[in-house]
Order: structure tokens, then C-alpha cells, then sequence
């Protein structure tokens, strides 16, 4: 009758450990880097591991180009890809925190944050 109570402690115990660890994670997050480039570098943008834009950078020939759609395409370019990054810096991280802790539906809910497979399936 109480065979399982044993594991259910073993897991509330690393649940609380791993809590502990997450409470300084937007801090490692908001300092780890990622960024984005397009147009051969011609444009840049810098993100943190919180997903925030910290930095974006024209080369000033874009300018002299004077082709809006151009450069609208080569920001939203750079952009997605910061954004990848930065999604794979936050699952790394989280994948750190939580160690080897096997924790139904993780697995699938950072494959789906990281935009990888579809649906989970069991």
C-alpha cells in the first residue's frame, strides 16, 4: 500500500531542489548572450538568454541603399535567428538545473519551446 510513497518523496525532494536552482536562473539568464546575423553580417541583433533585444546593428550601407523591404527582411531575419539562439541558451539552461531528473512531459515541452518535432507521443 505504501510502495509508492517512497518514490513520491525521492521526487518532491528533487522538485524542491530544483526550485532552489531556478530561483537564480533569470539572473544567469538575463547575462548569457545570443545573436542573430543577415545580409552577410550587414545586420545584427544581440538578445539575452530572457529573450529581450538588447542590441541591433545596421551596417550604415544598408542605409545608403535606401531599399526598405531589403532591410526589413534582413531584420526579421537576424531577428528569428537571436531568438532560436536565445531559446537554446534558456534549454540548456533549464536542462542544467533540472540534471538528470526525469520529469514527465519535460523532454516534449522544451522540444516544443525550442520549435523541434510536433505533438508528443508517447
Amino acid at each position: 500500500m505504501f510502495e509508492g510513497l517512497s518514490g513520491l518523496g525521492s521526487l518532491l525532494k528533487q522538485a524542491q531542489e530544483i526550485s532552489g536552482r531556478m530561483k537564480g536562473l533569470n539572473d544567469e539568464l538575463r547575462g548569457r548572450r545570443a545573436s542573430g546575423t543577415a545580409g552577410g553580417g550587414m545586420v545584427e541583433v544581440e538578445v539575452n538568454g530572457l529573450l529581450e533585444v538588447l542590441r541591433v546593428r545596421v551596417d550604415p550601407q544598408l542605409f545608403a541603399q535606401a531599399d526598405r523591404e531589403l532591410l526589413e527582411d534582413l531584420m526579421l531575419t537576424a531577428v528569428n535567428q537571436a531568438l532560436t539562439k536565445g531559446k537554446e541558451l534558456h534549454a540548456e539552461a533549464l536542462k542544467t538545473i533540472t540534471g538528470s531528473v526525469d520529469m514527465p512531459g519535460l523532454r516534449e515541452t522544451l522540444d516544443r519551446f525550442l520549435g523541434q518535432g510536433g505533438p508528443a507521443t508517447a
